[in-house]
């Protein structure tokens, strides 16, 4: 009998997500992408890491502290955790170099520069000189630190410029820096095709900064510090005060890494570590600019935008293309959309429709991440001050986009809408808007159930499952789902729908162990972002060894081993990134009835047992095909997709056949059947057509 609890056969969850990152910074060496394109890629790569030492890194040393020697199931050391994650970074750190370097060059090729002010011509120094003057010295703090003058706070992720001067009077060494605050841009635009990063102008004139000093050495520098909150959750009253003392409380956890300029000279690095103790091991010096996510700024040059990849509109198709009520078309049948091939727009419609329509009596909502500028918020908003009911489930503890949230939950109480800031103890990671409309004297609800956001900015971004229905069994599970959010009652359970933290744990490996019943008759196929917990992964292990096939799309951690003799020898479990994010979280059952499941949640405890999350079933069988269809793309993928091996590993997937890049065909494909339904609008059998189009593409 196989031990299924062997640590052996668990890969560590932090690696696993260095590995994601991993794939993500192959996509910006591949020459074959636009140049833009592959900075993109850069700059999600240093933001990730960002947030990976913010709270992961951090945690692990916390964790370190207090004395706790290991963690999951693959039983590594924590410290020892600390080591290979150091090791991990620090080796990629060349590869992260030599990809910049690399994309740089060929910028310059398509007149495109980021100069340093060094390395400027005279006009562009001309303009640089004006900018100082104007927007950089007012702004700038510049800080002696000596025995009067004691160092400064810096906030996570504040960028500075370290400073040895010398005393022009009395020769003496002092020190000093020079913040660079968030209101400047990272990179001073030049011209419309040059780009300079800040920290070389502001160096270049620190002797106007600091009159009577010679500069000595210089050294950019960014620290990044423990972003995590631990809130202590009270009566509602005051968690939005105490969610705002959180936020300042963030800008002053401990520091868990420094990254500076290589071959920064050495008395400026001693004097700054002997204020900020960080461990020798957790300083970076980089040869390239720091603040890489700020990259963002020259990838949006509306004018280079033949240098980042084609973009793509997304489409409204039937039965959502024509100008009739949502209402009317979801009382026809269920809908699901696959974003963002198929537009946010009809998702964005329901609710200012809703909020509009005199038959809305009113409307409940899940907001965990939106827009600052949200067109959904707004029609809350209208909806709360035109007398509907309005009840808006705002999740404070949504990681970084807390005061966003902030902001949102104050305007909607202010219009008069209910707002439920949270469960004490959970996040509410769930997408479901329920619109309740009065027609004849009864009352018809309507609902939309996501796999991400109410965030059309990101649902260009984003691959997700958008799924609207009027079933009867649906409208009552969500009834009870708000009135367990803002009520007393969340002991209960739904019914046809699933939540967390109490069923959909149990529900998804009651399902694995059904398939595992049916031996080599069961298959499941389960698309997630992430894949950490330890009972999934035994039940799924178990339904390997009695012959299920199992095949795993997982974007970024996954902690199950595959492909081990006797346990995952039936089990694949495959990773893409591409153009788009794969967010959706889409799971097939062969042998459950019914058998298809959209989801908020991923296979991780904190979704399964510390988040409200909602699992859906999808049982229209056209719908059904739908899903199959895109999973077996994806699955077919050779060109975006990457292979987890049973040394926890991963390696490009590079068929000999023909290439299939599932994103790219899929746009394609919704395209396609956008340009033929227009020309046959009234007579196309739609199903008919998606299966043509579907088979050519």
């Amino acid at each position: 009998m196989n031990d299924l609890d062997n640590p052996e056969l668990y890969l560590n969850r932090e690696i696993s997500w260095l590995h994601f990152n991993t794939r993500v910074l192959s996509e910006s060496l591949k020459k074959e992408l636009p140049p833009l394109e592959r900075l993109k890629f850069i700059a999600i790569y240093a933001t990730n890491l960002d947030e990976f030492y913010m709270i992961r890194v951090a945690g692990l040393k916390q964790l370190l502290s207090a004395g706790i020697i290991t963690t999951g199931n693959d039983r590594q050391s924590t410290l020892d955790q600390l080591r290979e994650i150091r090791e991990y970074i620090t080796t990629e750190k060349d590869v992260l170099e030599s990809s910049y370097n690399d994309i740089a060059a060929e910028l310059v090729k398509e007149n495109l520069f980021i100069t340093k002010y060094s390395e400027a011509s005279d006009e562009i120094k001309a303009k640089a000189d004006e900018f100082f003057h104007s927007n950089i010295l007012p702004v700038i703090v510049p800080i002696a630190v000596d025995a009067t003058h004691p160092f400064p706070h810096l906030n996570n992720l504040s960028f500075s410029l370290a400073v040895k001067l010398q005393d022009g009077e009395s020769g003496k060494i002092k020190y000093g820096m020079i913040r660079i605050p968030r209101v400047l841009p990272r990179f001073f635009k030049a011209s419309e095709n040059v780009y300079m990063p800040i920290e070389s102008i502001v160096r270049w004139h620190v002797e106007v900064i600091f009159p009577g000093y010679t500069l000595i050495a210089s050294a950019p520098f960014v620290v990044t510090r423990n972003a995590d909150m631990n809130i202590e959750e009270e009566e509602a009253d005051d968690f939005m005060l105490m969610m705002e003392q959180g936020l300042k409380l963030r800008r002053k956890g401990a520091f868990v890494r420094l990254n500076i300029k290589k071959d920064s000279d050495a008395d400026l690095l001693e004097f700054l570590n002997s204020h900020m103790q960080i461990l020798q091991k957790d300083i970076y010096e980089y040869d390239i600019p720091l603040n890489l996510g700020a990259l963002w700024q020259i990838v949006g040059n509306k004018d280079f935008m033949h240098l980042v990849a084609t973009p793509n509109t997304p489409k409204i198709l039937p039965p959502l293309d024509t100008n009739e009520s949502i209402f009317t078309t979801i009382d026809k049948g269920d809908v699901l959309i696959a974003h963002p091939y198929e537009s946010f727009d009809p998702v964005t419609s329901f609710i200012q429709e809703a909020a509009k329509d005199p038959k809305v009596i009113s409307i409940r909502m899940t907001l965990y991440r939106v827009e600052k500028n949200s067109p959904i918020v707004q029609a809350l908003i209208n909806a709360a001050s035109d007398g509907k009911q309005v009840t808006a489930m705002v999740e404070l503890k949504a990681r970084f986009d807390e005061e966003n949230n902030l902001h949102w939950a104050k305007a909607l109480e202010s219009a008069g809408a209910h707002v439920i800031y949270g469960i004490t103890g959970f996040k509410v990671h769930a997408k479901l808007t329920q619109v309740i409309r009065q027609i004849d004297g009864k009352l018809k609800f309507y609902m939309h159930f996501g796999t991400g956001n109410y965030n059309a900015s990101s649902a260009r971004l984003y691959t997700d499952i958008s799924f609207f229905t009027s079933r009867e069994d649906y409208a009552k599970d969500s009834t009870t789902f708000f009135h367990i959010l803002s009520g007393f009652s969340k002991n209960k359970k739904l019914e046809t729908l699933s939540m967390s933290p109490m069923q959909i744990k149990n529900r998804v490996i009651a399902m694995i162990n059904k398939e595992a019943e049916e031996g080599a008759n069961g298959q499941i196929i389960a698309k997630m972002n992430a894949l950490v917990d330890s009972d999934v992964i035994k039940a799924l292990y178990n339904a390997s060894i009695k012959g299920v096939k199992i095949d795993l799309i997982v974007r970024g951690i996954c902690c199950l081993r595959p492909n081990v003799k006797d346990v995952s020898e039936n089990i694949t479990v495959k990773s893409m990134v591409g153009k788009y994010l794969e967010h959706a979280r889409v799971f097939y059952f062969k042998n459950s009835k019914p058998n298809f499941f959209i989801s908020s949640a991923d296979w991780m405890p904190r979704n399964l047992e510390r988040r409200l999350e909602l699992m859906t079933p999808i049982e229209d069988k056209t719908l059904q095909k739908k899903l199959f269809e895109i999973l077996q793309l994806q699955l077919s993928d050779n060109a975006l997709s990457w292979s987890l091996g049973n040394d926890g590993k991963y390696t490009k997937i590079a068929g000999d056949e023909k290439q299939v890049n599932c994103q790219q065909t899929l746009e394609e494909y919704i395209n396609r059947m956008h340009k033929t339904l227009k020309k046959d609008v009234g007579t196309a059998k739609v199903e008919q057509l998606a299966k043509k189009l579907f088979k050519d593409s």
